[in-house]
């Protein structure tokens, strides 16, 4: 019988149920035995009552009663990636030190595995190991089709420090999209809750107003094509799934390619363009583990550098990244 544990989320886990985390933690433990756990009020999340269907965030204190003991899980397997992979990961290096590698990620690239996922970033982080003691951790993800800067810590110490600027909201990422139409009001902040959509669809959000979760993002219109497609910055200042798809959707103008918010609708008629998802997270800033600050740009993927190309929008035009969103800006 083990006894009380207090565990952190890791930074990969938040937005994982609270039932799905237990049961990768503890798989000798019933579904049944934790909803009785639940029920009594023996686990808990930061110190407060929990439901099994409760989405976690990076950071939060999960609290174990004792369990009955389980035989040591065989230690993962991971398919090393070939010496091709691995030349493509250093080549998309664009910061390292001892403690941060910063990465950009092609788009169509998946972060972690899941179902269909035989080839995933997360098995390939051995590759970047260079002569650390430890693999590389990832500190934040990005989607699958989402290309541009993505952090790793070097160390488990690092990674923590790091995962601790983004609970903190210390942490700024600028992302660059090609949108389908032009914004009303052109520059402003959407303040609108997201919640994941039950069911077979569960790798939707949607608004919800009352299951939702606060997702805020700041927007900008960079540069427009008259009324058909229009450049826009944007800042998360929030980490909810599929954030900036929901909103730009919301605003009426779903980001080119992104046919799960969008459908027809985020396919801009005739020019060749490029069917992809045309979101790119362009820039990072946050304080170093140790100290000072890193700030990483990614240049823009070439499906996207293509469209932007077409429509005449030349990259200087969008200054500094953050600039625009600075508080004097706002």
């Amino acid at each position: 019988m083990s006894a009380v544990q207090t565990i952190d989320v890791g930074a990969d886990e938040g937005e994982v149920r609270l039932d799905r985390w237990f049961r990768r933690r503890f798989p000798q433990i019933s579904h049944g035995r934790l909803e009785k756990l639940l029920r009594t009020g023996q686990l808990r999340v930061d110190g407060r009552r929990a439901r099994a269907g409760q989405r976690l965030e990076a950071g939060q204190k999960i609290r174990v009663p004792p369990l009955p003991d389980a035989p040591a899980p065989p230690a993962p397997v991971r398919a090393a990636p070939d010496q091709v992979e691995a030349r493509a990961l250093r080549d998309a290096i664009i910061y390292i030190d001892q403690d941060v590698i910063v990465l950009d990620k092609p788009a169509g690239l998946a972060v972690q595995g899941g179902t269909g996922q035989d080839r995933h970033l997360d098995a390939m982080l051995d590759a970047l190991a260079f002569d650390a003691s430890e693999r590389p951790r990832l500190v934040h993800r990005l989607d699958k089709d989402t290309s541009g800067v993505l952090l790793l810590g070097r160390s488990a110490w690092a990674a923590a420090r790091l995962a601790a600027s983004f609970r903190s909201r210390a942490a700024r990422k600028c992302y660059w999209a090609l949108v389908v139409g032009l914004p009303k009001p052109r520059m402003g902040r959407i303040d609108a809750p997201l919640a994941k959509l039950p069911g077979a669809a569960g790798d939707r959000v949607a608004v919800d107003a009352e299951e939702g979760r606060r997702a805020i993002t700041w927007y900008r219109t960079v540069a427009a094509a008259q009324k058909r497609a229009a450049w826009l910055e944007l800042e998360p200042r929030t980490g909810r799934t599929h954030q900036l798809r929901a909103h730009c959707a919301l605003l009426g103008t779903p980001i080119q390619g992104d046919r799960k918010y969008g459908g027809g609708a985020a396919l801009l008629a005739g020019g060749g363009l490029s069917r992809k998802l045309h979101l790119h997270a362009r820039a990072i800033r946050l304080p170093h583990p140790r100290a000072g600050a890193i700030e990483a740009v990614a240049p823009l993927p070439a499906h996207m550098k293509a469209s932007f190309d077409l429509f005449g929008f030349d990259e200087r035009m969008a200054g500094p990244p953050f600039a625009a969103f600075d508080e004097g800006g706002r």
